[in-house]
């Protein structure tokens, strides 16, 4: 009996444990899938939010282009916050080029990106860099995807990430789909982007990888075979008939290709969708990056996904959750703080130099058990690209038991850097000047520099830089000039003297940081003098030949992105000189000495203007100054006529001004638009052979009214001034980059 008993209660128990999880089904398996779309797939930033606020689960996550960058950060953990915040504070511009990041950069590094409009890799020769199939190799896209994706730089598979994640490329080799479900993380992601004819491909062992929406730019069937059970679509595709003014540039009409030949597949995936979001993105294209564009996307899907807010409560009850249970989310993604010191326990150089790893360990201390932070190693890919000139350079960094290890890979080294620049202005009609730079592969890290510019006045430079030192630099320059200048007196052209003039300089100290610069060096000069045409005011000014050394120190602070239309920066540059004709005296007296000062700081008012005050002088002193020291005033900008020019509103080319100069400027600008700008300028100056004698008179002044649009080929202007020295308007026409 008592047998009896006891089985008849294990019985009970075993029915009463079985009959509740017959009522705990699993709950269906979501997904959600993103389409392809360039700019517009920032719209999935606004839907993601929605359906995450509907109480959502999101399972999986599916995507191609800018769906796979969007959905594969989801997945790591980026919330819809943290993508909000990422979309906006990038600077597109840069990412969707080659260009190395001014903020990295030094001072002349930044000169020469806002100097030329065009550069250019020599591999070997006669083989140019650009002679890929694509016009941007991503270099800044893929540094940046593998500085968002730290702690999954291993190959992994994607279905153990926090949430799976699969995305779509297509293999133009033999045009066949590649639907990534493991490997790289940004590798994969980047592939999924390399739109046709813009982005070079990407190269995995034989495959070469283009934009998956050539095939399947809503890869909902993905999400089927995965084992979704439930499917939510957003789609940022374009509608099928487009105005003609949609095809303004190659994005807006790559996109259209890409839709046109996936349009019979996203109707057969879009019917595999539980739920359909399609964003209006009416007036926007693949192009459409700037911050207006973006915020106006990002609040368009979250409008789109809200009003289908009633089938996404009604999944619910379809996916099996409880009216009242919380979905439970993943750990946010928390990025490594790019200063915070990592330990090293292996550092790895692929495609790098003997000579320049030594120079990378010791600068950066990247050595085992050494430190490093992220800053140090984006600095690294600055340093490999510009400095080093490597074709690319990236790094992965992955955990370990005894620190982190560090791989930091390229794709070889340049032959040499070519860049040109073109500038026509209303002065000097057709400027063009070519340059080359060269890494001499020696046991000090050397680069050497020729530059040609052709013109009304043209120069030839010939420099070498050695790197002895993490700290500085040293430099051997030879420079000729071919000068044909007009010299104006009053706004009327006085006389023209054409002259040939040498230069020799050795630079004894030079360091350059990303905002900060110094020098210390010895210059010779030699000028020869040909044709000189005289005016009333010039019969004494020039000897047929003269000659300097002169002993120099120049000191800079500059934080400016770009001199032309910056909203915020500062600059402070110093600089002393003395001239000799025999190194300790200057014809039989004693040397002559300048001191120049220019500051300057732009203050970023509301409603887009720019304030932008600058106060600038130079004071040279001593007996028997020839003229080609003394000051020049005059002309848009600095030393671009002869060292000493100082721009003066309404004062063309330049004259010969006393002996001290100073000058005080306000300049306000307003953005009118994107790259379209309006300026005002009030120029104050003192002119006076005696120092004392300074603000003892009343100063002159001048006026300036500007237009500029800033283009690729650099800023297209136009503007008309007024200075009381001329006593007349001026009229000056400008298209391109100063040089």
């Amino acid at each position: 009996m008592k047998i009896l008993k006891y089985l008849t209660l294990f019985v009970s128990l075993l029915l009463f444990n079985i009959s509740p999880a017959q009522d705990n089904k699993p709950r269906k398996k979501v997904a959600v899938v993103l389409s392809g779309g360039g700019a517009k797939g920032t719209a999935h930033i606004g839907a993601l939010k929605v359906i995450e606020e509907a109480g959502i689960p999101i399972d999986m996550v599916v995507g191609t282009s800018m769906g796979a960058l969007m959905g594969g950060l989801y997945c790591i953990g980026y919330t819809p916050e943290m993508l909000d915040s990422l979309v906006r504070v990038q600077d597109w511009n840069m990412l969707l080029s080659d260009r190395i990041d001014p903020m990295s950069q030094n001072i002349v590094q930044r000169d020469m990106q806002n100097t030329y409009i065009l550069s250019f890799a020599l591999n070997n020769i006669g083989k140019l860099s650009f002679a890929k199939p694509g016009f941007i190799k991503g270099k800044n896209l893929s540094n940046l995807f593998s500085k968002l994706t730290l702690g999954y730089h291993d190959s992994i598979d994607f279905n153990n990430l926090p949430i799976p994640f699969a995305c779509v490329a297509t293999d133009i080799a033999d045009f066949k789909e590649i639907d990534f479900h493991s490997g790289n993380l940004a590798t994969a992601m980047r592939a999924s982007m390399s739109i046709p004819a813009v982005f070079t491909p990407v190269r995995t062992g034989d495959m070469i990888l283009a934009d998956g929406g050539l095939k399947n730019n809503f890869p909902a069937d993905i999400a089927k075979e995965m084992g979704a059970d439930i499917i939510i679509g957003v789609s940022v595709q374009n509608e099928k008939i487009k105005r003609p003014e949609y095809f303004n540039n190659t994005l807006a009409v790559v996109n259209q290709l890409i839709d046109a030949s996936t349009e019979n597949k996203f109707e057969l995936n879009k019917e595999l969708c539980d739920v359909f979001i399609k964003v209006n993105i009416e007036g926007y294209s693949a192009a459409s990056f700037n911050p207006q564009a973006i915020d106006s996307l990002i609040r368009r899907g979250e409008e789109a996904s809200r009003e289908h807010l009633g089938e996404l409560s009604a999944l619910k009850e379809k996916i099996g959750l409880d009216e009242a249970e919380e979905v439970k989310k993943i750990k946010p993604y928390r990025m490594l703080n790019q200063k915070i010191r990592m330990k090293i326990s292996e550092v790895n150089f692929t495609n790098i130099d003997r000579t320049d790893r030594y120079y990378l360990k010791n600068k950066f201390n990247l050595k085992q058990k050494g430190t490093t932070t992220i800053d140090s190693l984006e600095q690294v890919m600055t340093v490999l690209r510009s400095n080093l000139f490597y074709n690319d350079a990236s790094y992965q960094v992955k955990y370990g038991r005894d620190g982190y290890k560090i791989n930091i890979e390229t794709e070889g080294k340049k032959a040499a850097e070519m860049y040109l620049g073109v500038r026509f202005d209303k002065e000097e009609e057709v400027s063009m000047q070519l340059s080359a730079i060269k890494p001499l592969n020696i046991l000090v890290p050397t680069l050497v520099q020729t530059t040609l510019r052709l013109g009304k006045r043209s120069s030839f430079l010939l420099q070498s830089t050695f790197n002895p030192s993490n700290f500085f630099a040293t430099k051997v320059a030879y420079k000729f000039f071919h000068q044909d200048l007009n010299i104006y007196y009053k706004g009327k052209r006085d006389f023209n003297p054409v002259y040939n003039q040498h230069q020799i300089n050795l630079c004894f100290f030079n360091q350059s940081s990303n905002n900060f610069s110094s020098e210390v060096f010895l210059r010779w000069d030699y000028y020869r003098y040909g044709d000189l045409l005289f005016g009333k005011k010039s019969s004494n000014y020039y000897t047929p030949t003269s000659h300097t050394y002169s002993y120099n120190a120049s000191i800079e602070y500059n934080d400016y992105i770009t001199p032309y239309f910056a909203s915020k920066g500062k600059k402070i540059k110093l600089k002393y000189s003395v001239y000799t004709d025999n190194f300790y005296k200057y014809n039989s007296h004693s040397p002559l000495q300048s001191f120049s000062a220019v500051i300057q700081e732009s203050f970023p008012l509301k409603k887009g203007f720019v304030l932008i005050p600058a106060f600038y002088m130079r004071g040279i002193y001593g007996e028997d100054i020839p003229t080609v020291l003394q000051n020049c005033i005059g002309g848009q900008y600095f030393s671009h006529y002869t060292e000493q020019q100082m721009p003066f509103a309404g004062i063309r080319n330049m004259e010969i001004g006393e002996n001290n100069f100073m000058a005080l400027q306000l300049l306000l600008r307003k953005r009118l638009s994107d790259n379209n700008y309006i300026s005002f300028t009030v120029n104050v100056g003192e002119n006076e052979r005696q120092f004392k004698k300074l603000f003892t008179h009343t100063p002159i002044y001048g006026l300036s009214l500007s237009y500029d649009y800033n283009s690729i080929i650099g800023p297209v202007g136009a503007s008309l001034s007024y200075s009381d020295v001329t006593k007349s308007p001026y009229l000056f026409i400008n298209i391109g980059y100063e040089f």
